[in-house]
């Protein structure tokens, strides 16, 4: 058992470390190539915070766990807007300006909803992940089409900002690229192996572990970028990341895995994990959106409520775990 373990948390802090040094780099690179401040924002950061999961539920479909894939991504999903808004917010009230972001938060409440309709029969099928990766490319190209007119919004102006903090030379950028992306890989591969072994030998599902340890362990990317954007009171970049992140997670991550394997979803799948998914999903659009009037910020007893939930959650999953 102690090596399962060691392997899960080697591989998570391998994982956090080699994420944000591909994001930096991936990040750097683009800005060379000439892409928009809010390109690098919306696909570069967005994709690049999600890599970990990517990496890990590809790996894991290959190996034949389709569960840790959809647990991965719908359990970091929830660890996004639960652990990382919520405690973000808590600290320090989010205000939300981009007007990018507020299209974006809808766009992901219909992805949500359209991931419900296809778990309704447990199972998703291979043309049903192709349609989520179609949709991904619509999304990316509607990004590209977008970037040109959207030069005056307020995430533009902190992706430049933050783009600037960290200056990079180009071979340092791809150098960085390259490093970060074969470390994601060798250390998602000692996550799932451990994740699976632990799985096996407490004799609980890998879906079960994919939804706890390892989605919050592939969430601390986030998590770290988040807090860094709070210090330089980059609120917009916060909430970015998150809504990025989810719909990276939620289109490409179980898209991919899709492919590799078709994934069969318990009904507990729908009616636990995907509902308090798409409540908090709700919840944050709620949160965040300009009511009769009210401020568009995110404040600490919003905050606090996500967190809570967040807490609740895992600590019914634990419970599944420890009476399993």
């Amino acid at each position: 058992m102690l090596l399962p373990i060691l392997a899960v948390v080697v591989g998570l802090i391998l994982l956090v470390w080699s994420a944000e040094k591909f994001i930096d780099g991936a990040a750097s690179t683009s800005r060379w190539l000439g892409l928009s401040p809010l390109l690098i924002g919306i696909l570069v950061i967005g994709f690049g915070t999600s890599a970990p999961e990517m990496m890990v539920s590809v790996l894991a479909a290959l190996d034949g766990n389709p569960g840790l894939a959809v647990g991965n991504a719908y359990g970091s999903n929830i660890a996004n807007i639960g652990l990382i808004l919520g405690l973000v917010a808590l600290i320090t009230p989010l205000a939300v300006h981009s007007s990018v972001i507020h299209k974006e938060m809808p766009l992901l409440m219909v992805v949500m909803l359209a991931t419900g309709l296809m778990l309704l029969d447990g199972f998703v099928a291979r043309w049903e992940a192709a349609c989520l990766l179609l949709a991904l490319v619509i999304f990316i190209v509607v990004s590209i089409i977008r970037s040109r007119n959207q030069s005056g919004d307020a995430l533009v102006s902190e992706v430049a900002e933050s783009l600037d903090s960290k200056p990079m030379s180009r071979g340092k950028s791809i150098m960085w690229t390259l490093i970060g992306l074969v470390l994601l890989i060798a250390s998602s591969r000692m996550l799932v192996w451990g994740a699976v072994e632990i799985a096996t030998q407490f004799g609980v599902s890998d879906l079960i572990i994919g939804l706890t340890v390892v989605a919050i362990g592939t969430s601390l990317p986030e998590l770290a970028s988040s807090i860094t954007a709070l210090r330089r009171k980059e609120h917009d970049m916060v909430l970015g990341n998150v809504v990025g992140s989810n719909l990276f997670n939620s289109l490409a991550v179980v898209g991919l895995a899709g492919m590799i394997t078709p994934i069969e979803a318990g009904r507990e799948v729908l009616e636990r994990d995907w509902g308090v998914m798409t409540g908090m999903t709700l919840l944050m659009i709620v949160f965040a959106f300009s009511w009769r009037g009210r401020p568009r910020r995110i404040n600490r007893f919003e905050g606090g409520a996500l967190l809570a939930l967040f807490i609740a959650y895992t600590g019914y999953m634990v419970s599944i775990v420890v009476l399993s």
